[in-house]
């Protein structure tokens, strides 16, 4: 009995979509089967993103599969760019007034809300309720907090918020007009008047990056480390003649990484990754991947 070996973990993606509606339809099963019979593929449907995304551990394995699909399967489909798992939240502190009053002959819409934002470094999402007097009626709290968890979810530029507190601290209700639709919208627009008033940073993924190379290409790969706006944490013996290099790599320089590093290394080094935290992106970045929210 030949004992199992090892297979090279997939670490190239490369994100995929149906040509066609038939494509479509056949996608998801014919995958299934692909990685069923290849334990070195990975099937990945980011909930993130919403991207299908081939993880791979190389072009050539990468053609064979994409090969596979098209005969095996009569199923084709076209690559795209890869996108990572983008952020946002608030750099400092700011007010938000939402105001939605509307009268339409029948029920209005009457929703007034005051927040106060501010940033929560890896807290998530906060909600303080610290209204005095009745201003909103404790039934409609929920409503506010419903809003900005809306807000929050779709982002101000077009990704998800986080690490946020968010503060109800003032507002006002109508005995007949006011509802749980109103409250909602009006906290929503406070969200995005807070948002005017201060930077709305974008946060990227980080990764935790080891290398395993001959000592001989050190050098070149903690270069190219650089290059990729990586911080390198340190260096240590990985074995003989052989160097393990750990560092803290956006994963936005990461997706052509394994072939990058199979060159510079002449196929000798192995690297592996794992998420370690979503981090500031520098502005001149961040303004290419914010939209309108």
């Amino acid at each position: 009995m030949l004992p199992p070996w090892p297979l090279p973990e997939a670490l190239l993606p490369t994100a995929v979509q149906a040509r066609s509606k038939a494509d479509e339809d056949k996608l998801s099963q014919a995958l299934g089967r692909l990685a069923a019979q290849d334990p070195a593929l990975r099937v990945e449907q980011n909930p993130d993103t919403h991207q299908l995304v081939l993880w791979c551990t190389g072009e050539a394995h990468l053609a064979v599969t994409l090969d596979r699909l098209t005969a095996r399967h009569g199923v084709h489909v076209e690559t795209v760019p890869y996108e990572v798992a983008l952020r946002e939240t608030f750099a400092a502190p700011a007010n938000g007034h939402g105001r939605h009053v509307k009268q339409s002959g029948g029920h209005g819409q009457y929703a007034i809300c005051d927040l106060t934002v501010e940033p929560l470094p890896g807290g998530g999402f906060e909600f303080v309720d610290r209204v005095v007097g009745g201003a909103v009626p404790r039934h409609f709290v929920p409503s506010v907090e419903k809003g900005v968890r809306a807000q929050l979810a779709h982002g101000l530029h077009g990704h998800p918020m986080t690490d946020v507190r968010v503060t109800l601290t003032d507002g006002k209700a109508h005995s007949v007009d006011s509802s749980d639709a109103a409250f909602q919208t009006a906290a929503q627009l406070a969200l995005k008047e807070a948002a005017d008033h201060t930077e709305v940073r974008v946060l990227e993924p980080v990764d935790e990056v080891r290398v395993l190379l001959p000592d001989e290409y050190q050098g070149a790969v903690l270069t190219d480390l650089s290059a990729r706006r990586g911080h390198v944490l340190g260096t240590e013996i990985g074995g003989p003649g052989l160097s393990l290099v750990r560092a803290e790599v956006p994963e936005l320089e990461l997706a052509r990484y394994p072939l990058d590093l199979r060159s510079l290394s002449h196929g000798t080094g192995q690297f592996t990754r794992s998420y370690l935290r979503h981090a500031p992106m520098p502005a001149h970045l961040a303004a290419q991947y914010a939209t309108t929210g």
